[in-house]
C-alpha cells in the first residue's frame, strides 16, 4: 500500500481527479491520488526539472476559507520539521500557490499502515513491542521540543521498510499538532481528535498534554496486544464518555495468553488520572526496552508473513525528461527530411522544426541550472537537518536525564513525608516524655527510667529531624539538577528556534528563485507541446513518415501500444515529463 498520511485511503473510482497532471506552486506535477484524511488530499507529485518524487498534501477545497484549519496545517510542517526525527516523516516543503491553494511537500513513502495489520488480529508481543518503542522514541523527541501529537491512532503509523528491515514506523499527519504554550488557534474547549484514542483529559475539552500522547500509545498497545480496542461504541458521544470515566478492561480477559508485563504497562498507561501515567515517554521507553530484553529474539522484522524475505517497495514509475525533447526533434527532422527530400518544407514547418530545437537546446539548459540551484537547495536541508538532528539528540539526552532526576527526586519527596511523618510522632512522644519527666523533676519523684525513657525519645526525633534534613537536601540537589537541565534544555530549544526561521528564510529565497525557472521552464513545455503537435499533425499523413510517427509515438507511450489517433489519446509530448 502506499503512502497514507492521511485519516483514511481512497477507494478508486472511474472519475478522474481533475487535479492530476496540475503543476503546483510551479514546481511540483500531480501523478496519483493516494488518500484524503480531514483536512486534505495526498497525491504522488513528481517535482517538473529534477529527479524528485514526493507526497503532496492540498488543503481540501472546501476548507479553503477556514482559516484556523490553514494555520493548523502550516503548523504541521514546522512542528514536523522542529521534530527531525527518523521516525516522523520528512516535510521538504511547505508554501501557498498564488491563487490560494496551501500545500505540503511531505517525503515519498510506500507502506502498511498499522490499522490494516491491526485488522488481522493480535500481535506477537515481540513485534508489538518493537512498533511501540520506536512510536515512543519518535514522541520522546517531539515532547521534548515542545510538540505534542494529538491525534495518535493507528491510520497515522505508517510501517514501512528500511535497510531491510520490515516495521520501520514513520508517525504521519502531524495536522493536530499543537507546540506547547502556543495560545494561537484552537478555542478553548473545543474537542479534536479521534474518540477511540482520545485521552480523558481532551475528551473533557481540555489542552492536551503529552500524557495525551501516551494514552493513545496506551490505546495502540491495548490494539495489538487484544486484537481490538479497550472502548468500543459507534456513538461518538457514548465513546467520550467512556474515556472520561470507564476502566480499561484488561487485555487478558480478551486475550488470555497476552503478555502479563506488556498488559501492566497499556493498563498504566491508560489510567484515567494523567499522573498515574508514565511521567513521559522517556520513562515508559525504559519499561518496553526492559520488556525487550525479557523477550527472545524473533525473525518477523527480515520476513514477510510467509516466510519469504521482505520483497523492496516498487520504485514509482518513472518517465523521459527534456532530454528526450531533442530525440524528438531530430525524429522530426527526420520526417522532414523524408516528407520533403528536396528541402521545400512549408514555412510553418521548417520554423516549427527551428523552434523545437531552440526549445529542446534551452529547456536542456534551463534544467541545468536549475538542478544546480536544486542542489544547492539540498544541500542546505542536509545541513539545516543534521543541524536540527544534533540539537534534537542533545536535549533528547538532557531529558532523558531530566526525567530520572525528577523521578528520584519524586521519590526523595515521598521519603520527606514519610519521614516527616515519623518526625511529626516521635516529637509528640519527645514532648509527653518530657513533661513527664519535668513534672517528675518537680516532685522530687519518678523511677529512672522516666527520664532515660525522655531521652531517649529526645534523640529520636533528633535522629529524625537529621534524617529529615538529609532527604530534603537531596531532594532539594536534585532538584537543583533537574532546574539546570531544564535552564539547558530550554536554551537549545531556543537556539533551535532561531536556527529553524533563519533556514527558513534562506530555504524561502532558494525555492523562490527555482519556481521562477521552473514557470520559465514550463513555458518552453507549453510552447513544444504546440509545436510538436503542429508537426505531427501536418507529417503523420505522409506514408514515407509512418514508422517514424510509430517511433515517436512509442517513445511517448512507453507502457501501452501506440493511440490510433493521439490528439485523441490526450498525448502531450513535454506534459508527460516529469523529471
Amino acid at each position: 500500500m502506499e503512502q497514507r498520511a492521511s485519516q483514511r485511503s481512497v477507494p478508486s473510482q472511474k472519475a478522474v481527479d481533475p487535479m492530476i497532471g496540475k503543476v503546483v506552486a510551479g514546481r511540483y506535477r500531480l501523478e496519483a491520488r493516494l488518500g484524503e484524511g480531514g483536512m486534505g488530499i495526498v497525491y504522488r507529485a513528481r517535482h517538473v526539472l529534477i529527479d524528485r518524487v514526493v507526497a503532496l498534501k492540498l488543503i481540501r477545497p472546501d476548507l479553503r476559507g477556514e482559516t484556523h484549519l490553514r494555520a493548523w496545517m502550516l503548523r504541521e510542517a514546522r512542528a514536523a520539521n522542529r521534530v527531525d526525527h527518523a521516525h516522523i516523516i520528512d516535510i521538504h516543503d511547505i508554501g501557498e500557490t498564488e491563487d490560494g491553494e496551501l500545500y505540503l511537500v511531505m517525503e515519498y513513502l510506500v507502506g502498511t499502515p498499522l490499522s490494516a495489520e491491526l485488522a488481522r488480529g493480535p500481535m506477537p508481543i515481540a513485534r508489538a513491542v518493537d512498533i511501540l518503542e520506536q512510536m515512543c522514541a519518535a514522541l520522546a523527541r517531539a515532547h521534548d521540543l515542545g510538540v505534542i501529537h494529538r491525534d495518535l491512532k493507528s491510520d497515522n503509523i505508517l510501517l514501512t521498510q528500511r535497510g531491510g528491515r520490515k516495521d520501520f514506523v514513520k508517525i504521519l499527519d502531524f495536522g493536530l499538532a499543537a507546540i506547547a504554550r502556543d495560545p494561537r488557534l484552537a478555542p478553548k474547549g473545543a474537542i479534536f481528535g479521534t474518540p477511540e484514542y482520545m485521552s480523558p483529559e481532551q475528551a473533557r475539552g481540555e489542552e492536551a498534554t503529552p500524557h495525551a500522547d501516551l494514552y493513545a500509545l496506551g490505546v495502540l498497545f491495548f490494539e495489538m496486544l487484544a486484537g481490538q480496542l479497550p472502548f468500543r461504541s459507534s456513538d461518538r458521544d457514548t465513546l467520550l464518555e467512556m474515556q472520561r470515566t470507564h476502566p480499561a478492561p484488561r487485555p487478558r480477559s480478551i486475550r488470555p495468553d497476552a503478555n502479563p508485563t506488556g498488559e501492566a504497562i497499556s493498563l498504566r498507561l491508560l489510567e484515567k488520572d494523567l499522573r498515574k501515567r508514565y511521567r513521559d515517554a522517556h520513562h515508559l521507553q525504559e519499561e518496553l526496552k526492559a520488556l525487550q530484553r525479557t523477550l527472545p529474539a524473533q525473525a518477523w522484522d527480515l520476513e514477510s508473513s510467509d516466510g519469504a524475505p521482505a520483497p523492496p517497495p516498487p520504485p514509482p514509475p518513472q518517465s523521459p525528461g527534456v532530454i528526450e525533447w531533442a530525440s524528438r526533434a531530430a525524429l522530426f527532422s527526420r520526417m522532414v527530411s523524408r516528407a520533403y527530400p528536396s528541402g521545400n518544407a512549408p514555412p510553418e514547418v521548417m520554423n516549427g522544426l527551428a523552434t523545437a530545437w531552440d526549445l529542446a537546446a534551452r529547456a536542456n539548459r534551463l534544467e541545468g541550472e536549475v538542478a544546480s540551484h536544486t542542489r544547492k537547495l539540498e544541500a542546505l536541508e542536509r545541513r539545516g537537518r543534521a543541524l536540527r538532528a544534533e540539537i534534537g539528540r542533545k536535549v533528547e539526552e538532557l531529558a532523558h536525564e531530566e526525567s530520572r532526576v525528577m523521578r528520584e527526586a519524586a521519590a526523595d519527596g515521598e521519603d520527606v513525608e514519610k519521614v516527616r511523618l515519623e518526625l511529626s510522632a516521635a516529637e509528640k512522644i519527645s514532648g509527653t516524655t518530657r513533661t513527664q519527666a519535668e513534672t517528675a523533676l518537680r516532685n522530687g519523684s519518678g523511677e529512672p527510667s522516666v527520664f532515660e525513657r525522655a531521652g531517649a525519645a529526645a534523640a529520636t526525633a533528633q535522629a529524625k529531624r537529621e534524617q529529615l534534613g538529609r532527604y530534603e537536601n537531596k531532594k532539594g540537589a536534585r532538584e537543583a539538577n533537574a532546574r539546570d537541565l531544564r535552564r539547558q534544555i530550554e536554551e537549545l530549544r531556543s537556539q533551535l528556534a532561531r536556527y529553524a526561521e533563519a533556514l527558513e528564510e534562506d530555504l524561502a529565497q532558494g525555492r523562490e528563485k527555482v519556481a521562477v525557472r521552473t514557470r520559465e521552464g514550463l513555458g518552453f513545455e507549453k510552447g513544444f507541446s504546440e509545436v510538436s503537435n503542429l508537426l505531427l499533425n501536418h507529417l503523420r499523413g505522409k506514408p514515407e513518415c509512418r514508422d517514424l510517427v510509430t517511433e515517436l509515438m512509442n517513445a511517448n507511450q512507453p507502457n501501452g501500444p501506440t493511440p490510433s489517433n493521439a490528439s485523441e489519446s490526450g498525448d502531450k509530448f513535454p506534459g508527460d515529463k516529469r523529471v
